[in-house]
């Protein structure tokens, strides 16, 4: 009978070790719950970020206005009606809204216009002393 005894603490010790690994491994999912769910609403808010900037919004933080609780990424990690959620925004909030930024426009940029190196008869007398000494440098 001695021999049941010296395995009694031995199996309560493991028993204790069993309860900490389990209450660790359930506080560590916890974690990773709070962790995921945190993420995705970056993701989210990030989404809908570049999808106002899209529409042209003057500043950002009228995304605050949105009601983002029923947002969720899909499988494939996008953010699902997030053009449908800021097409609704700008019809309800336009003044958040300015002129669409677009990649293509039709200014026509200005025309080159090659720089004229100044004349030594140009110059003031230190100036030139300055060009001449610049031009010594460069060639040593």
């Amino acid at each position: 009978m001695p021999e049941k005894e010296t395995n009694l603490p031995i199996q309560q010790d493991a028993a204790d070790v069993l309860m900490e690994l389990r209450s660790r491994a359930e506080a560590l999912e916890r974690q990773l719950v709070e962790v995921r769910q945190q993420t995705e609403a970056r993701i989210v808010r990030a989404e809908l970020k570049a999808e106002a900037i899209r529409a042209g919004i003057v500043d950002p933080d009228g995304l605050k206005l949105l009601d983002t609780a029923d947002i969720k990424l899909n499988k494939d990690g996008e953010v699902e009606g997030a053009g449908a959620l800021i097409t609704e925004l700008k019809r309800a909030k336009p003044w958040l809204f300015g002129a669409t930024l677009s990649s293509s426009s039709a200014a026509i940029a200005p025309p080159v216009i090659p720089l004229r190196q100044k004349l030594a008869t140009e110059m003031s007398d230190d100036e030139w002393r300055a060009a001449r000494t610049a031009m010594l440098k460069r060639r040593s």
